[in-house]
C-alpha cells in the first residue's frame, strides 16, 4: 500500500512532539441568555456601551462612504455634505440591516461583537449569537441616538474625526459608557 505525501505529513504531525497532536481540543459554548436578553425589546444594560460604539461605527462609515462619492465627484478636498444628504445617510445608516452583529462572552463576560468593536483578548473560538432581536434593538438604539442628538451635532462631531462622535454619542458622564450611566429600563 503506498501512502500519499499530505496523509504522511498529517500522521506525522499527530506524532511529532509539539505537533497536532499535543494540542487540547478546542471547545466552545454558545453564551447563555437570560430572558432580557433572549426576549426584551430594548437593549440590555450592560450591552448600551458596546451598542452605543457600534451606532457610532455605523454612522461613522455611512458618513465617510457619502463624503468619499462627493469626493470623487468634486475632484476636491474631503467633501462636505449638505444637510438634506446627511440627514438621509444618517437615517439610512440607522434603517439598515444590522446583520453581522450579536453576542458572545469573552472571559465569561457577554459581549456585543461585530464589525467596529474594538478587539480586545479572544479566544481562539468563540460562539456569537446572531440575528433577532439584536438587529431590531440596534436599529432602535440608532435612531435614539439620532433624536437625542439631532442629525446637525452628530454630523459636526463626524467632521471633527470618529473619536469625536463616539465621544458625544458614548461618552460624557450619562453616556453608555460612562461608569455613571444610568442602568434604568430606558427604551433604548
Amino acid at each position: 500500500m503506498r501512502l500519499s505525501p499530505l496523509l504522511l505529513l498529517l500522521l506525522g504531525a499527530w506524532t511529532i512532539p509539539g505537533g497536532l497532536g499535543d494540542r487540547a481540543p478546542l471547545t466552545a459554548t454558545a453564551p447563555e441568555l437570560d430572558d432580557e436578553e433572549k426576549f426584551s425589546a430594548h437593549m440590555p444594560a450592560h450591552l448600551r456601551c458596546d451598542a452605543c460604539r457600534v451606532v457610532a461605527y455605523q454612522m461613522w462609515q455611512h458618513l465617510t462612504r457619502a463624503e468619499a462619492k462627493l469626493h470623487t465627484l468634486d475632484s476636491g478636498g474631503r467633501g462636505k455634505l449638505s444637510e438634506s444628504v446627511y440627514t438621509d445617510v444618517l437615517d439610512q445608516s440607522c434603517s439598515q440591516t444590522w446583520q453581522g452583529y450579536g453576542v458572545g462572552e469573552v472571559d465569561q463576560v457577554k459581549r456585543l461583537m461585530g464589525p467596529g468593536l474594538r478587539k480586545g483578548p479572544e479566544p481562539s473560538i468563540s460562539v456569537i449569537i446572531m440575528g433577532a432581536p439584536w438587529p431590531t434593538r440596534l436599529s432602535k438604539t440608532c435612531f435614539h441616538y439620532l433624536g437625542e442628538f439631532g442629525e446637525d451635532q452628530i454630523y459636526e462631531a463626524h467632521q471633527q474625526g470618529q473619536g469625536a462622535l463616539e465621544a458625544l454619542l458614548c461618552g460624557g458622564h450619562r453616556g453608555a459608557c460612562s461608569e455613571e450611566a444610568p442602568v434604568t429600563r430606558a427604551e433604548l
